[in-house]
């Protein structure tokens, strides 16, 4: 997994939740080969309202990074995502707003 590029990714906020995606866990990867970046992530449910959303603010944000000139992005379904893949930082920005994990 790139370091850089899943910080970069932590600036992309769920639009339903008060958390980036990196901290709720939906990042399963994220390399880069040459100007090419792959994000493989999932979402918390099939149906996710905020979909479109999401994959928008991910390409967008890694187009702003040094040399990245693509971005694909890899929905995956197995391992399915689940509370327990949110960090502690997820966690607690959820429970500053109210929200229970």
């Amino acid at each position: 997994m790139n370091a850089e590029l899943l910080a970069a990714l932590a600036d992309v906020q769920d639009p339903e939740m008060p958390v980036n995606i990196v901290d709720l866990g939906l990042v399963y990867g994220v390399e880069r080969v040459g100007p090419r970046v792959k994000v493989t992530l999932t979402l918390t449910a099939m149906g996710c309202p905020g979909a479109d959303f999401i994959l928008e603010d991910i390409r967008q944000r890694l187009l702003r990074e040094p040399g990245v000139e693509q971005v694909e992005i890899d929905i995956v379904w197995d391992p399915p995502w689940t509370a327990a893949r949110i960090t502690q930082e997820g966690r607690d920005a959820l429970e500053m707003w109210g929200l229970a994990v």
